[in-house]
């Protein structure tokens, strides 16, 4: 079974210095329909003006990832990590029992563009930790590119969720496969671009959740960035 979920659909929040679109329920936009999906809690699409950013909060139990499209994000927190976040990296904040962290962008006269995972761990009361790898877009080109896992196999980032997140970069002729295990949940979020998914065309900012499925391809991209997450039952 595959439902779409169209980018127009999602919630919207403008606080003039951001801009943010929700895939699921978040702070003022609440859908009793869309509380997530499996283990798959946030995906906020954000955009912050310059000089701009999230002050000091925090988090605790949950696995938070940050996905940069373009500017930088400034992140901050209280191990002591003070990193800037560029395209092409993929951030992994564990909060476990409690961190403190802000993200900014301090570039004049540039919007940073990014997306705000965070999946609901499989452990809870760890040690807050902090992960940040840069991928290539010569790795997801044509592919879907492992970035974040629970075992932190080729070279992804480690997460402490029962999830997987694949990110991949397909444009004419290229296409990808991708079994799938019809106990487990699947959620294509497409970043940018055109995109077809077991024959359903997205378009930037939509999404299709899977479930009961054996099996996903991806062809006849346009310019498309795409993440898939395969997610506990």
């Amino acid at each position: 079974m595959m439902t779409l979920r169209p980018s127009a659909e999602r919630g919207y929040a403008d606080h003039g210095w951001l801009k943010s679109f929700h895939s699921f329920s978040f702070a003022g936009y609440y859908d009793p329909d869309h509380m997530g999906f499996g283990n798959l809690r946030v995906i906020n699409e954000d955009r912050v003006a310059a000089g701009r950013g999230f002050g000091t909060h925090g988090h605790q139990n949950m696995e938070i990832i940050s996905y940069v499209l373009s500017g930088e994000l400034a992140h901050k927190d209280s191990m002591g990590n003070i990193k800037g976040i560029p395209p092409g990296d993929v951030q992994r904040m564990s909060a476990g029992t409690g961190v403190q962290h802000s993200e900014f962008n301090h570039a004049a006269g540039q919007t940073t563009h990014f997306l705000q995972i965070w999946i609901l761990p499989n452990v809870t009361g760890i040690p807050p930790s902090y992960e940040q790898k840069a991928f290539a877009e010569a790795q997801k080109r044509g592919t879907l590119r492992l970035v974040a896992s629970p075992d932190g196999v080729q070279e992804s980032v480690l997460i402490h969720a029962d999830a997987r997140l694949y990110a991949g970069l397909f444009d004419g002729d290229e296409a990808a496969t991708l079994a799938l295990d019809p106990a487990r949940k699947t959620y294509v979020h497409l970043v940018r671009g055109q995109l077809e998914v077991n024959g359903q065309v997205l378009h930037t900012g939509d999404a299709v959740a899977l479930q009961s499925e054996t099996g996903l391809q991806l062809a006849h991209g346009q310019n498309a960035e795409v993440l898939v997450f395969d997610l506990a039952p």
